[in-house]
């Protein structure tokens, strides 16, 4: 894990950038992808929600009740059922792209035009962003 500086526009332009985007959520999906046979099931993808964070609360809310194994479990069930837009009880790379897209661009939205910075973990999505804009800018 790394501290770093990013906008919603860092992750934009990595979004924008069909190949650096594409070639990240093929990576990320053959590694996810634990027995080869392209398609990710729950438990497969399960690893790569939870590295999302969505459940992690900010400082000032650490007196608030956490939830319950079953709430979490709804929540990651929720997500997974997001990625499968087929119901098919699995997760093609198409699904996945879709998604990540999606995701990627609420994450961008949310942070809107002024830099925060982040914990981001090594080879993450929101990592990935960051080295292709260092590598923009250094050109």
């Amino acid at each position: 894990m790394s501290v770093e500086m990013l906008d919603g526009a860092t992750i934009l332009n990595f979004i924008e950038d069909e190949n650096a985007f594409n070639s990240t959520i093929e990576a990320r999906f053959a590694n996810l992808d634990s027995d080869g046979n392209g398609r990710l099931t729950y438990a497969e993808l399960v690893k790569e929600l939870m590295s999302l964070r969505i459940l992690e609360l900010p400082f000032e809310s650490m007196n608030e009740p956490s939830l319950s194994h079953d709430e979490i479990a709804n929540v990651y069930r929720g997500l997974f059922e997001r990625f499968d837009r087929d119901g098919d009880g699995t997760v093609d790379l198409e699904e996945f792209k879709v998604e990540m897209r999606e995701v990627m661009l609420a994450v961008a939205s949310g942070l809107g035009s002024l830099p925060v910075q982040m914990v981001v973990e090594e080879g993450s999505f929101l990592k990935r962003a960051i080295e292709k804009e260092l590598a923009s800018t250094s050109l």
